[in-house]
């Protein structure tokens, strides 16, 4: 069977910028023959994650993401679709899911690494299981759970850096939902402003490319600031923790604007906001979603009921094509999320690649993304 697979060509460096020839696409022949234990799956859908960042680095940083390895095939959050099968649990037809899904259009994988799902749980938008009913639901809504400290009547204000981001998307309707009666979200676009506020119903929404960050926090959060989900760290972070009540949370999602440099993880802060988060008593605790998967199964049914009850909207885009996952992986790390509309989605970032299940219009797309997503 011939297949096309995605391999690292070269790394960037701890402190470059990536480029698409640090991708390769490769024709490649796989034998359809199983196993005991494995499965043949097609590639439906590929996500792009900004972690991927780091583990194009010979040493991730962390020692929950191993590194890629040069001239090998890469891999990621994938869902596809069963086409044979010599695992028991596994039947032809079945759509599952991996975080470690090898990005080529067909492969053989043990069938004790996937998780069965039932498109009936996202209307049959099979690219939601890698983001709002995946791993960055999960994080959006145990992050703000175990960190944010939200409390219903507490007239608690949220901000999110990396508000039009898969992620951040998510974690702001989350914070709304749960009680905070003002949601803030930080952005890089007008177009992202807009459809944080009139598709996700955040309060307000700040431009950091072109307004004062400080004074329009100032503006949108007169009472302070009492949670911050934190997806980007960097000057944008150091103005919202100097604007944070005392005894508020900083729940330390990721710090994306730190990911082309060789520093550690988390990043260093300054003095003097070092003394700004102990004179204020205010958390800033690290989050890392897989120390929680104990809460998985039911924060996931109730992403999922969430996200079809339209009490969570979501932000997606969709790219075709393998071929294209290593340039648009690119174009998204150096230009941020900008958001793209496919038909009544609204962003995200995560590349899938579509075929039974959805197809996209281009000529439905707007100008503005989150989570890519790449269909095979």
């Amino acid at each position: 069977m011939r297949v096309q697979r995605v391999v690292l060509n070269s790394r960037p460096g701890n402190n470059g910028a990536p480029v698409a020839e640090n991708f390769r696409l490769e024709d490649t022949t796989l034998s359809p023959e199983l196993a005991d234990g494995d499965v043949l799956v097609r590639t439906l859908c590929l996500s792009v994650d900004p972690y991927m960042r780091c583990r194009m680095n010979d040493d991730t940083g962390v020692d929950y993401v191993t590194p890629w390895q040069l001239c090998e095939r890469v891999d990621g959050g994938g869902v596809g679709v069963v086409e044979s099968s010599r695992c028991s649990p596994c039947s032809v037809g079945d759509v599952v899911t991996s975080f470690n899904w090898p990005w080529q259009t067909h492969a053989v994988m043990k069938g004790s690494v996937l998780q069965k799902v039932d498109p009936k749980l996202v209307d049959g938008r099979v690219s939601y299981f890698l983001g709002a009913v995946g791993i960055t639901g999960l994080t959006a809504l145990l992050g703000v759970r175990e960190k944010g400290n939200v409390t219903k009547g507490a007239n608690q204000t949220m901000v999110v850096s990396g508000a039009a981001g898969a992620c951040g998307s998510i974690a702001g309707q989350i914070g709304r939902l749960d009680g905070c009666v003002r949601v803030v979200g930080i952005c890089g676009s007008d177009q992202k402003c807009r459809a944080l506020v009139d598709d996700l119903g955040f309060s307000a929404a700040i431009n950091y490319r072109r307004e004062d960050v400080p004074a329009r926090l100032a503006e949108c959060c007169p009472g302070g600031i009492d949670i911050y989900f934190d997806n980007v760290g960097g000057a944008i972070s150091d103005a919202v923790i100097t604007q944070m009540n005392s005894g508020s949370h900083v729940i330390l999602c990721g710090q994306i604007s730190q990911y082309n440099k060789d520093v550690p993880y988390p990043p260093p802060l300054s003095e003097e906001i070092k003394e700004t988060l102990r004179r204020k008593n205010i958390t800033r605790e690290r989050f890392t979603v897989l120390n929680y998967m104990n809460k998985a199964e039911a924060a996931l049914c109730e992403l999922s009921q969430r996200v079809q009850s339209g009490q969570i909207n979501v932000l997606e885009t969709v790219v075709n094509g393998i071929e294209n996952m290593g340039g648009i992986r690119i174009y998204f790390w150096q230009k941020g999320n900008q958001t793209t509309r496919n038909r009544s989605d609204v962003e995200h970032n995560t590349a899938s690649l579509w075929t039974d299940y959805q197809t996209s219009d281009e000529n439905d797309w707007g100008t503005t993304l989150q989570q890519l997503k790449f269909n095979l």
